[in-house]
């Protein structure tokens, strides 16, 4: 199998995604009920208006539903030094130790990539306290301030990271809703079936889900797959290069479990991604996958993969393995080394051109223009983009985080 030169890669021009999103129409509280919200059902250039609640009435019985069961952290925290300057302090990314979960697990410090509000203000050596009205004692050292690393310790090693944060964390809304959060927003921008702590913004997709309407899913016969991407504030970051492929693309934390993968690999019918971020894990699995068969690749144990930004459009299409293949790859390598589990990071950049290896449907809200999550539904629906947002904006859709739905089924006259 022959590789691609990428760097001849056809430009994206991002003015090409772009359209208008007047102010009102950004959706910047939740519905009282999830399930209520609008939803668009798209198919091979036709569209529906149905509501949420309708979603089981559109899935095939034999359908595989992916889920990602991140759960959000309260990742903002704010210290005051003793000169009464504040110093905001935002979670990125966990760096030692660098698994987002034994970073929320550890009751001995751990030391983060952030963002710093003030930082001019905040000196290397300088550590910040806040006593917490349990007793808790946490610290805040700047270690690095180039890399903005901050190093965290608390002094009662049986109380973890998670916990602390859920003691003194606040809520990191998205920017442009431009507003604190509310103890409102502490339950309704979780999903119901969010699990394990570590994403910054919330997988906005499944907020529209309650219990009632995953039970009547499955009891139609759709099965539902958990797997679990954090989501990195790298997910707000614009877009500002004209060519959208020169773009720094973002990281994120994911992990799949073998159970995860033999369900995948023994389903034969159409699995549907709930929200951008599975959408992102499936079809990084399939590159492990492609990665473990044709390049040999090799992981140390308990060190984490690594799936490049620009890695699908590497290689020729003619021989690239089956889904069935590529996940075959992935569960022999797991029995071989004898893994219940694996974690690594994608920056995998999804844009028109794109071939979907997993994935046949998409359950997700609206999106900012010109971002590279527009990219990716243009990938997905081809043209019809536009047609999809002109209807939602018609109909009078709610739209980002909050706002309503829409399911979409792949286009593949795009290929």
């Amino acid at each position: 199998m022959s590789h691609q030169n990428i760097d001849n890669l056809p430009p994206i021009y991002l003015t090409d995604y772009n359209y208008a999103l007047p102010e009102e129409r950004i959706a910047k509280t939740p519905l009282a009920q999830r399930d209520q919200s609008k939803l668009l059902v798209y198919q091979s250039g036709n569209i529906q208006h149905q509501h949420f609640y309708d979603l089981p009435q559109h899935l095939p019985a034999d359908t595989m539903l992916v889920f990602n069961n991140t759960k959000v952290i309260p990742a903002r925290l704010y210290f005051q030094k003793p000169t009464g300057a504040l110093i905001e302090v935002f979670l990125l990314k966990p760096e030692a130790p660098h698994e987002i979960a034994a970073a929320m697990h550890t009751g001995n410090g751990c030391t983060w990539h952030c963002m710093i509000g003030n930082k001019r203000k905040w000196n290397i050596g300088l550590v910040l306290e806040q006593t917490l009205p349990n007793g808790l004692v946490l610290k805040a050292e700047l270690i690095d301030s180039e890399k903005q690393w901050v190093r965290f310790e608390w002094n009662n090693h049986q109380v973890s990271f998670a916990e602390v944060l859920a003691t003194i964390g606040e809520l990191p809304l998205p920017p442009y809703l431009n507003r604190k959060a509310t103890q409102k927003d502490a339950d309704q921008y979780q999903t119901v079936y969010s699990k394990f702590e570590g994403a910054v913004a919330a997988p906005t997709a499944g907020l529209h889900f309650t219990p009632e309407v995953i039970n009547e899913l499955q009891g139609k016969g759709v099965q539902t797959e958990f797997l679990t991407l954090h989501v990195s504030a790298g997910t707000f970051q614009p877009v500002k290069v004209e060519n959208a492929i020169e773009h720094d693309m973002h990281s994120e934390q994911l992990v799949i479990h073998k159970q995860n993968i033999e369900n995948l690999l023994n389903h034969s019918g159409n699995i549907v991604a709930v929200g951008t971020t599975s959408m992102r894990v499936l079809e990084s699995v399939y590159w492990l996958g492609v990665r473990l068969l044709k390049e040999g690749y090799e992981l140390l144990p308990g060190t984490p993969f690594q799936i490049d930004k620009l890695l699908p459009y590497q290689w020729e299409k003619v021989s690239l393995p089956t889904r069935q293949e590529a996940l075959q790859a992935i569960l022999d390598y797991m029995n071989r080394q004898e893994l219940g589990k694996l974690w690594g990071a994608t920056e995998i950049f999804i844009f028109p051109r794109y071939e979907f290896k997993m994935c046949k449907g998409l359950i997700t809200n609206y999106h900012l223009p010109k971002t590279t999550l527009i990219l990716l539904v243009a990938a997905f629906v081809g043209n019809d983009w536009e047609k999809i947002y002109n209807e939602a904006l018609a109909k009078d859709y709610r739209f980002l985080s909050y706002g309503d739905s829409s399911l979409l089924w792949y286009n593949q006259a795009n290929e």
